[in-house]
C-alpha cells in the first residue's frame, strides 16, 4: 500500500493501515479484501446498516430542493428532525441545538452547562469517552485525554463503573467540590468496556445534582438510536437528564450531524440570555435529510424492537466465548479476555482473515493493570442467525490465538 496523503486518526503514520471500503449491503461492507461481517457498525454509527437506499434517496432529494443553508435558516426537514427528536425525549425537553457531531455536541453541551449554571467544573468518569474536540477530550477519561493535557480548567475525573469500586462517588465529589456546573455520564460506558451501571446509579446522581444545582447530561452518542434497546439507553435506567447529546447513529452514519436535546429548565433560560453556541454547517440540509429518514427507518423496521429481542440470545452468545464476564444491554455486549498487546493484535488478525469486524479493546484503553475486551455492537438490522455466526467466528479466532 502507498503512503496516504491524509492521517490516519488515533494512531502512529508509519505503518498505518487503512481499509479501502466499497459500499455495503446489511450488515456486511464491501472491501477490496471481500466481503466483511460488521459486528461493530464501523465505528458505533452503522445502526441502519449498509446500503439503505432510503436514506441515500433522502439525501439526494434534499441535495435537488435545498443544498445550502445558513444556521439561521428555517426549512421543513430542520423543523421536522427537531420535533421527531423531542417527540423521542422525555416530557419537558423543547429545544434542540445541532452540531456537526458526537464531540461538538458535548462541546456546546459544555458551554450551555456554564452559561445556565455560571460554574466552570464539571464531573465525569474516568473509563468514559466524550470525544476528540478540545473541552470533550478534557472530559473524557481515558488514554486520548493525556496527549492534550493540560486541557480545559475544572475537569474532574471519578473512579466509577470500575473493578473494586461500590456505588458512584459522584454525591462525594459534589458535596466536596464548589462551582461544579455538570456531571457528564454516558448511561452505558461503551467504547471503553461496555460497563453497565447498576441499579439505583442514575437516581443516586439525579438527586445529588438537585441538591447541588448541577446539571446531568446523558452522552448518548455510541449509546442512542436503540443500541442499547431502547431510543435512548438513560430510559433502560429510569435517568432523567437535562442535556441528552447525540451524534453517530442520528444519521445512521449517512451524514455529519449532532445535536444536543434541552430540558425546557435551562432553554428558558436563554429567552433574555446571549446563547453563545454557533456553527456554520449548523443543520446542514443533507446531514438533516439523512438523520429524519433514518428515524424513520428505525421506527418502520423495527429495528430498535430487533435490538431489544436480541439482547438475551446475544448474552447466551457471548457466555459461550472463550472469556469472562460477559456483559450486554441491547446489540452492546463484550466480554474480557486475558490477553496482552501482542495477543490482541493477532486476535484482530484473525478477525480479519475470516472478515469479522469488531472492536478489540486493551488494558491501556479499558484502564486496567493487564486484559483486555472483545466489544461487539452489529447493526440494528442483524438477525439472530447472522449474529450467532459472527460470534462462532470470533471465538474460533479467539481459540486459535490462545493456543
Amino acid at each position: 500500500m502507498t503512503e496516504s496523503p491524509f492521517f490516519f486518526t488515533w494512531q502512529r503514520q508509519k505503518g498505518a493501515r487503512g481499509v479501502q471500503l466499497r459500499g455495503g449491503s446489511g450488515v456486511h461492507f464491501e472491501t477490496d479484501e471481500g466481503r466483511f461481517l460488521d459486528l461493530g457498525s464501523l465505528v458505533y454509527q452503522a445502526n441502519a446498516g449498509h446500503g439503505q437506499q432510503r436514506i441515500v434517496d433522502a439525501i439526494k432529494a434534499q441535495a435537488d430542493e435545498l443544498c445550502l443553508s445558513t444556521p439561521q435558516a428555517i426549512y421543513p426537514a430542520k423543523e421536522a428532525l427537531a420535533e421527531a427528536l423531542l417527540a423521542k425525549a422525555p416530557e419537558g425537553f423543547t429545544k434542540v441545538f445541532f452540531t456537526l457531531g458526537g464531540s461538538d455536541a458535548n462541546e456546546n453541551a459544555l458551554k450551555i452547562a456554564r452559561l445556565f449554571t455560571g460554574r466552570y467544573k464539571v464531573v465525569s468518569r474516568y473509563r468514559s469517552y466524550h470525544g476528540a474536540t478540545f473541552g470533550a477530550s478534557s472530559l473524557t477519561g481515558d488514554w486520548r485525554r493525556a496527549a492534550i493535557e493540560p486541557g480545559i480548567p475544572g475537569a474532574i475525573h471519578v473512579m466509577d463503573l470500575d473493578e473494586g469500586i461500590e456505588g458512584t462517588q459522584i454525591p462525594r465529589v459534589l458535596e466536596l467540590e464548589e462551582n461544579v456546573g455538570a456531571v457528564f455520564l454516558e448511561p452505558v460506558v461503551g467504547a471503553n468496556g461496555v460497563l453497565i451501571p447498576p441499579e439505583g446509579y442514575f437516581q443516586e446522581v439525579r438527586e445529588a445534582c438537585d441538591r447541588h444545582g448541577a446539571l446531568l447530561v446523558c452522552d448518548e452518542v455510541l449509546t442512542g438510536f436503540g443500541r442499547c434497546g431502547s431510543f435512548f439507553a438513560f430510559e433502560r435506567f429510569g435517568a432523567q437528564p437535562d442535556l441528552i447529546t447525540c451524534g453517530k447513529a442520528l444519521t445512521g452514519g449517512y451524514g455529519t450531524l449532532g445535536a444536543v436535546l434541552v430540558h425546557e429548565r435551562v432553554a428558558s433560560f436563554f429567552d433574555d440570555e446571549e446563547l453563545v453556541c454557533g456553527l456554520t454547517h449548523y443543520a446542514h440540509p443533507l446531514s438533516v435529510a439523512a438523520a429524519l429518514e433514518t428515524l424513520r427507518v428505525y421506527d418502520d423496521e423495527k429495528m430498535i424492537e430487533n435490538a431489544a429481542a436480541l439482547e438475551e440470545p446475544l448474552k447466551a452468545m457471548l457466555a459461550e466465548l472463550p472469556g469472562t464476564n460477559p456483559r450486554a444491554l441491547g446489540l452492546l455486549g463484550a466480554v474480557d479476555v486475558d490477553f496482552g498487546v501482542d495477543r490482541l493484535k493477532a486476535l484482530g488478525e484473525a478477525l480479519r482473515r475470516r472478515r469479522v469486524h469488531l472492536h478489540l479493546k486493551g488494558a491501556r484503553q479499558l484502564r486496567r493493570a493487564h486484559g483486555g475486551a472483545v466489544v461487539v455492537s452489529p447493526p440494528l438490522c442483524i438477525t439472530e442467525d447472522e449474529l450467532r455466526g459472527g460470534l462462532q467466528q470470533v471465538g474460533e479466532a479467539i481459540d486459535e490465538v490462545s493456543g
